[in-house]
């Protein structure tokens, strides 16, 4: 049985999240709170295996909640966000303290898809309420909380690294990343530094997330992240955040000159699509690195497939133990695809040697 506090100052979303849950028979609602500072004493008390939080709360809101409870009685956190840009920046910064996933909501009840957030929430309540919280297990990716993930993590296989392309400078970079992004990419864009090629980020999150995930990104690490749009030329040094809710791929209309395009992809289950990305960077002429980092999942694997088959690219996988979830990245590594197998850290020092040539020596990795 999964025991849940539920945090919102609105009376309506407490009886709405009740109700989305009540035929969930392995959940069990064990408190409510109106305020952070409520939750932040129930929690403590009541220990419950998963809190859903509200970002805007009179006396303590989402944020500072977050903190104490991550401090004290450390609890898997879902954050539940309007639609709104100042909620999205609040959203990422408490994934950045300690919150394992969020559920955007519309701002107006009367729009609000109850059917659907219903669905979303109860697959993520059940999701975390396997993980438990291990301290000590985050040494390698900073202050990251981290959550045991044995479901996936036995059946990461221990394989030997496929051999990489000859080390010529990559003229491009595609990332894919999903629960967990908010807190691990800023880890790898600083190790990282500007690099010699444009790079484009398949970070999955609805629209009005990605905008202020950029900024935030921008301001963090001093350099050129901005969110994508229509016809966007990718020029050396850039970093692009694939828009909210939709899907980016790569084009070459002259040698050497790339131009990103929307393009949702409706057979796509999640977007921005890292398949779709990577796919459509198999068709440029120069060397492509792809990273698969943290999230659930498989998102990744046929585009880095394609990529390994069509231009035999580097790519780097996430270390699993460093993973908030570890979903993506072992999926790579299961299949073989994998030349290195990083911390974010290491990752981003990767990048740096691989977009600039000088990389002449083999990947050390957990795996070898």
């Amino acid at each position: 049985m999964t025991r849940l506090l539920i945090t919102d100052d609105s009376a309506f979303m407490r009886i709405a999240i009740r109700k989305m849950l009540e035929s969930h028979l392995d959940i069990e609602v064990i408190g409510e709170a109106k305020t952070g500072q409520m939750c932040v004493e129930m929690a403590r008390v009541l220990r419950p295996d998963v809190i859903t939080m509200d970002v805007e709360m009179p006396v303590m809101d989402g944020l500072e909640a977050t903190r104490q409870i991550m401090a004290e009685t450390p609890c898997p956190i879902i954050m539940l966000s309007s639609h709104t840009e100042q909620n999205s920046v609040t959203t990422l910064r408490a994934l950045e303290l300690g919150a394992v996933d969020f559920i955007a909501k519309n701002s107006s009840f009367l729009q609000l898809d109850m059917a659907k957030i219903g669905a979303d929430l109860v697959e993520k309540i059940q999701y975390w309420a396997k993980k438990k919280y291990l301290p000590g297990k985050d040494s390698r990716s900073g202050s990251l909380p981290y959550f045991s993930n044995s479901s996936i993590e036995s059946e990461v296989e221990i394989r030997k690294l496929r051999q990489g392309p000859n080390p010529l400078p990559a003229g491009l970079v595609v990332l894919g990343i999903s629960t967990g992004g908010p807190a691990t990419l800023p880890q790898v864009l600083k190790s990282m530094g500007r690099l010699n090629c444009p790079m484009v980020v398949a970070q999955h999150m609805p629209l009005l997330f990605t905008s202020g995930f950029a900024s935030h990104l921008r301001s963090e690490t001093g350099l050129d992240v901005v969110e994508s749009t229509e016809q966007m030329e990718l020029k050396p040094g850039i970093i692009v955040i694939a828009k909210g809710g939709s899907d980016v791929v790569i084009r070459e209309p002259f040698p050497g000159k790339f131009m990103l395009y929307q393009k949702t992809d409706l057979q796509a289950s999640i977007h921005p699509n890292a398949d779709v990305l990577f796919r459509s960077a198999a068709s440029v002429s120069c060397p492509v690195v792809a990273v698969v980092m943290t999230g659930m999942g498989s998102d990744g694997l046929l585009g880095a497939q394609e990529l390994v088959d069509r231009k035999n690219a580097h790519v780097l996988a996430q270390e699993p133990a460093t993973c908030i979830v570890d979903g993506m990245p072992a999926s790579i590594i299961n299949a073989g695809l994998a030349t290195a197998v990083l911390s974010p850290q290491e990752i981003g020092k990767s990048l740096s040697r691989l977009c600039t040539g000088r990389m002449r020596f083999d990947f050390k990795t957990l795996y070898s």
